[in-house]
This record gives C-alpha cells, structure tokens and sequence, in this order.
C-alpha cells in the first residue's frame, strides 16, 4: 500500500519569517521521519508530500495514493486543519484522522464549546468575545481564563491568561484580539487537575491509552499549560499517569467527548477539574501532536507501555477500517 504524508514543516515557515510562536503547531523534521520510518517499519510504502500547495500540485500531476497520512495543520483561518482532508475528499483519496466538519468544529474552541454542552458532557461557563466592544459581555464570576479561540500549542496562553478583575480582563481581550486577529475564548476558571487523555480509534470502537496528570513544577507559568510550560516542558512539566478514580472519570469524559465530536483515528482530549473536583471538558485535539519525544500523545503512551510503533499502527488500523470494511 502506497501512503503519502501530509505536512507543514517548521523550518519551511521560519525561512519565510513566520516567528517561532506562530509557527510552533508545524512540525519538525525529526517529527516527519519518525512517522516515515515507522509506516516504512510497518510494511507501508511512504511518499512525503508535504503542505496543501505540494499536494495541489502533485493531484494536478496526476500523483495519487491508496491512503495519506495527514497531520497538516494549516495556515490562515478556522478551516485550515479541514483543507488537506477536504482536498483529498474531492480526488476520493482516504486519509487518516478526522474528516473537515469535526476539523473545522474543534480548532473553534467556542463552537466546539456549545456541541459538547448540547451532549450533555461538563465545560466551563464562556463567553466568545469578537472585538474589544463585547468585553463588558464577559459577564462571569471571577477568576476566569482567557486564550485564543483557534489556537494550539499553548499559544497566547501565560500567566496573564488568569483574570481576576475587569481592568485584566479587558488588558488581556484586547492583547488577544490584536496579536492573533481572531476572537478570545473566556471561560471560568477551574482551579483542580489538569488531564490529557490520549485515545485512539474511531466510534464505538474508539479506546483511551491512559489519562496522564499534568504538573505544574517551579519556574512555571501558574495556572496553566502554557506556551513556555509546553516548550520547556523538561524543566518545568511533571507528567503523571494517572490512576485514582479522578483518572477513571477523565478517561470516561474523555471517550464520550471523541465519540460524539465525531473524532476518528487517534488524538487527545484535555481536562480540568473544578474546585469540587468535578471534571469539565476543555479542548479536544484531533491532530495532536506525533514527535516521538516531545509531543504530548507520545509521552503518555510511553508512560502507559505503548510505544510510538504501536501508537503509529493503531492509527492506521483504524483508518483503514473505515476504507477496507
């Protein structure tokens, strides 16, 4: 079986003058041949195609493949997760992971936000505020948490991001709203556990890994998994799998929010408790990240016994469920 792989290469968007932070969702070299290698491992034959404009012009070409690994994330929009996978679905090319409906739904967090309150499934209060005269609308018990409505990474996440006045929330909107151009998600903010729950699969058949606790050490921002926490993680992250009732809870939350998202193939969910300890949903990944030895996903397979060989073909099986029924 011939696979090509989909991506957006860090270092492709740094030459252009993309600055670290905005093009910290793309990824690494390393992070490309370690997917290559291991589907090359798994008995597939692997043809790297790279970003949206590389693969328009290979379809234009005549190139095509019996299935395409995609973890291109895009660059401009709320649908640029959604592009590589809705051109493939016009050239009926299947492809691994989540079509562009759920893409397009869950890289808006707020959108994201009100399917998962429809299923019924915990999330914080929020407000979405679109420019900076929809501020005073934010009219939620402090302390609440701001951020990018449609951003991964940590990005535009800091110590500032905790609020506990309207003179912060209003600094904080109109930082957001300026330095990313799209609208800021606020949210009440939920002082317990943080957890990611790595799953894999699709519909009923859709499994958890594990729940891994994330812990904020010294010298980290507080409060919050943020862009600096995420990019020293080494130094100031402490990831715990987590195994009480709390854990069992998160992996149950976890799995309704992917079924019922819609979510196919492999991903993350991430958590947080309230100060009850009741779990609430906060954002789903549906492209997560895939480096071996930075990316959340990897790291808590390794901490529950899965290795990244393994995380690499349950990914896969699941696609090819849905192509070869």
């Amino acid at each position: 079986m011939k696979v090509g792989i989909t991506y957006d290469l860090q270092e492709e968007y740094l030459v252009r003058g993309i600055s670290k932070e905005d093009a910290a969702e793309f990824d690494r070299l390393d992070t490309i041949e370690a997917i290559d290698q291991t589907l090359r491992l798994l008995g597939f034959e692997t043809d790297r195609i790279g970003h949206i404009q590389s693969l328009a012009k290979r379809l234009v070409a005549g190139n095509r493949w019996d299935l395409v690994f995609n973890i291109a994330e895009g660059i401009r929009g709320f649908s640029r997760e959604a592009q590589v996978p809705a051109l493939l679905e016009a050239y009926d090319i299947p492809y691994t992971f989540s079509d562009p409906l759920v893409l397009c739904l869950t890289l808006h967090k707020g959108m994201t936000k009100r399917v998962i309150r429809d299923l019924g499934i915990p999330t914080p209060d929020f407000r979405i505020i679109e420019n900076e005269e929809e501020i005073p609308s934010a009219d939620l018990p402090f302390p609440l948490f701001a951020k990018p409505v449609a951003e991964g990474t940590g990005k535009g996440i800091g110590a500032a991001s905790m609020i506990k006045n309207k003179r912060q929330l209003s600094t904080a909107c109109r930082r957001l709203l300026k330095r990313f151009r799209q609208p800021v998600l606020v949210e009440r903010f939920l002082p317990g556990k943080e957890f990611t729950v790595g799953v894999t699969g699709t519909g009923k058949s859709s499994v958890a890994i594990g729940a891994i606790e994330v812990i904020l050490k010294k010298g980290a921002d507080v409060a919050a998994y943020s862009y600096h926490n995420k990019k020293h993680f080494e130094q100031v992250v402490e990831y715990r799998q987590g195994r009480d009732e709390t854990a069992e809870k998160a992996v149950k939350l976890a799995l309704s929010a992917w079924r019922g998202l819609g979510c196919r193939d492999g991903g993350r969910i991430d958590l947080r408790a309230d100060a009850d300890g009741m779990l609430h949903f906060l954002e789903v990944n549906p492209l997560a990240g895939l480096n071996p030895e930075i990316s959340d996903l990897p790291i808590l397979c390794r901490l529950a016994g899965v290795t990244y060989r393994e995380l690499i073909s349950r990914i896969m099986d699941s696609a090819l469920m849905r192509i070869e029924p």
